[in-house]
């Protein structure tokens, strides 16, 4: 399979770029971190070096198995709806299936679950773009 390796980095980036603006305060970061019970405390004396780090590789490996699903011939719309399809039906619906055994809240359902959602889509539109 032919793979394009800066549209799969160019996705893989514009993935971790919408997580860092999803989990912010400017978004959902506040909720996001009560529904988990991190404090501000907690959250910084985390290793970010590794967290973000490893994130941004994690970013890389589902771009870069998306890109395998989708072909090499998929225009934005498509990837787009079909990115949007996977982190929905795929991510999301797992999320629900361990969160309603683990008893939380839907609330950081919505969160972590509409990311991802969006995260794909975004991964998708621009496989499809470059």
């Amino acid at each position: 399979m032919e793979i394009d390796y800066l549209a799969v980095f160019l996705a893989a980036l514009s993935g971790f770029i919408l997580g860092g603006l999803w989990y912010s305060p400017i978004l959902f970061g506040k909720a996001w971190q009560k529904e988990v019970g991190l404090s501000d405390e907690q959250i910084q004396s985390g290793n970010m070096a590794k967290v973000f780090g490893i994130s941004f590789l994690l970013s890389l490996l589902a771009a870069f198995v998306f890109h395998m699903f989708l072909g090499p011939d998929i225009d934005m719309a498509t990837g787009a709806l079909y990115g949007l399809l996977a982190g929905v039906a795929w991510v999301g619906s797992s999320f629900g299936i361990n969160y309603l055994f683990e008893q939380k809240s839907l609330r950081l359902f919505g969160i972590n679950a509409g990311y991802h959602s969006l995260q794909f889509m975004l991964i998708g539109l621009v496989l499809g773009a470059v």
